[in-house]
This record gives structure tokens, C-alpha cells and sequence, in this order.
């Protein structure tokens, strides 16, 4: 006879699926999640640049630097 308390691998029922076939497979998730963030770090960068080349930002923001460090080194 069959003890399940025995087998390790007990059989399934007829049937009854095994869980591995009910359940969907989440192979690819990790991908599809670090693909979205990429792409949303890609268009927050693209936002930032286009704001700084409109508005002179980064020209403003590198004098706020340079003036930083020449104030810390007097």
C-alpha cells in the first residue's frame, strides 16, 4: 500500500493537478520588474536634462559648487 506519511514524493490523486502545474510560473518577474525601473530612471534623467538645458540649471548648479568649495578652501 501507499503511505504518504512515508514517501517523500507522494503521487497525485487522479484527476487532482499537481500544485506545480496550478500554480503560474513567476520565471521572468525579477526581469520585467528592473526593466521598469530602468526605464523609469531613463525618463527622469531625460525629464532633468531637458528642465537644465531650458533653464540654465546646470550652468547655475556647477557656479554653486565651484563657489562652495572656493569659500571651504579660504
Amino acid at each position: 500500500m501507499h503511505d504518504p506519511t512515508t514517501d517523500p514524493s507522494p503521487r497525485p490523486r487522479p484527476g487532482v493537478q499537481p500544485s506545480a502545474v496550478v500554480r503560474r510560473s513567476e520565471r521572468g518577474q525579477a526581469t520585467a520588474e528592473y526593466a521598469l525601473v530602468m526605464l523609469a530612471a531613463a525618463a527622469i534623467a531625460g525629464l532633468l536634462l531637458a528642465w537644465a538645458a531650458s533653464t540654465d540649471g546646470i550652468g547655475r548648479l556647477l557656479d554653486a559648487v565651484m563657489q562652495s568649495i572656493i569659500d571651504d578652501a579660504r
